[in-house]
């Protein structure tokens, strides 16, 4: 699918999931440079591979440049979605085309070296993230042969323990995926309600507990969007949480899914209405926001929240803009809109320092930079931005300098 898209296929591969599944993070040292990694669908030479575009930023300006080695290769054609691991030594790509996810390790150097590669037990990756010990991805459909393009059925999640460090092998390698049962995923139907409706998932986000999971996904049969919830046990194991899949309404498309700092808020962005839905989350129960839906720009493709919950970011593809939202108590209300690349598809926030948005820009083959800021509304541009990429920037994940 990274071939040549039309719109709708671009935003369902590459919005928030992408985004959702890597957190930005900023070091607190002056003048140091933090690496910030952007995958890029679209290799420069003949190639048909994909390729991970490396900078190195300014933690003062916001200033970003590519290191001397990039892009490195993504080690498969059609990379879509990224994440690095809590301890900031792997960087996973997943590479739609290939049903593969690939490790690399991060150098001290922002440079990246391969170093295994999964399958995944679906078909047409398009979504990840990790959080502790797990790393969870999102398949367009369930595996093969039951599945396909010519007879599509709905997705599914998978979830794989990341390995420590041993006497013999690096931290950060992918374990065999768990089990549900006899098999290896969690299939995102609507067995009991409209069991022949075909779901596709969209987005993924994993609660800052790391103790649930929220996954969207796009109802075709019936025009219609969902959010589906799981309980994350001991060694990963999902259990389904009461009364999920919650319906985002008829003629609904979510795009983009983000929790709150606490955990207590879900966010989920609506490309069809032009909208982000908001709910709170309580013990299971899962209730519309007061004000909710919010209103967004056109085809809202990717949301973040920032770490200290005073903002939450979205970014608009059909308008290249990105609307930065104050939240109190939950509700979102508007505090700008600022112009971005041409049809931004993800984006992420420096949380540690609390300084930086970034949003890789499809058709604009390049990442726009802003600095938080309170003087001139939330957000200014950074020095230089935007920055150039490769062609069909998909997504980005960043770690400090090391």
């Amino acid at each position: 699918m990274r071939m040549k898209f039309n719109k709708s296929g671009q935003l369902m591969l590459v919005s928030a999931a992408s985004l959702l599944a890597a957190g930005l993070v900023t070091a607190c040292g002056t003048l140091t440079a933090d690496f910030v990694f952007v995958t890029s669908s679209k290799a420069a030479g003949p190639s048909n591979y994909g390729e991970v575009n490396v900078f190195e930023v300014n933690s003062e300006s916001g200033r970003m440049r590519q290191i001397p080695a990039s892009p490195f290769p993504s080690g498969g054609r059609n990379p879509v979605a990224e994440a690095v691991s809590i301890d900031h030594l792997s960087l996973y790509v997943v590479n739609h085309d290939d049903n593969t996810i690939v490790q690399f390790v991060i150098g001290s150097d922002g440079k990246l070296y391969p170093q295994n590669t999964t399958n995944t037990p679906g078909v047409f990756p398009m979504a990840v993230a990790v959080s502790g010990s797990n790393l969870f991805v999102l398949d367009t459909y369930q595996p093969l042969p039951t599945c396909s393009t010519a007879a599509p059925c709905s997705g599914s999640l998978a979830v794989y323990p990341v390995q420590p460090a041993s006497s013999t092998t690096p931290s950060g390698i992918l374990g065999l995926p768990v089990a549900n049962g006899s098999v290896t995923y969690w299939p995102l139907g609507l067995a009991g309600k409209n069991s022949a409706d075909v779901l596709l998932p969209t987005a993924i986000n994993v609660a800052p507990s790391g103790n649930e999971v929220f996954v969207t996904a796009y109802d075709t049969t019936a025009s219609a969007g969902y959010v589906f919830g799981f309980a994350v046990g001991s060694g990963g194991v999902l259990t389904p949480a009461a009364g999920s899949p919650w319906a985002t309404g008829a003629g609904s498309y979510p795009s983009a899914v983000s929790s709150d700092p606490t955990g207590s808020y879900l966010y989920v962005t609506d490309s069809a209405n032009g909208v982000v839905l908001g709910y709170t989350i309580s013990s299971g129960a899962f209730t519309p926001l007061a004000g909710s839906p919010f209103a967004a720009g056109n085809q809202p493709s990717a949301i973040v929240v920032d770490p200290s919950a005073g903002f939450a970011f979205v970014t608009n593809a059909g308008d290249s803009t990105v609307i930065a939202y104050a939240i109190n108590n939950g509700v979102l209300k508007s505090e700008g809109t600022f112009s971005t690349g041409l049809q931004p598809v993800a984006i992420g926030i420096d949380p540690s320092a609390n300084h930086f948005v970034y949003t890789a820009n499809f058709l604009g083959n390049n990442v726009s930079g802003f600095e938080l800021t309170n003087t001139n509304g939330p957000l200014i541009n950074t020095q230089n931005s935007p920055f150039a990429s490769n062609a069909q920037p998909t997504a980005v994940a960043a770690i400090p300098h090391k």
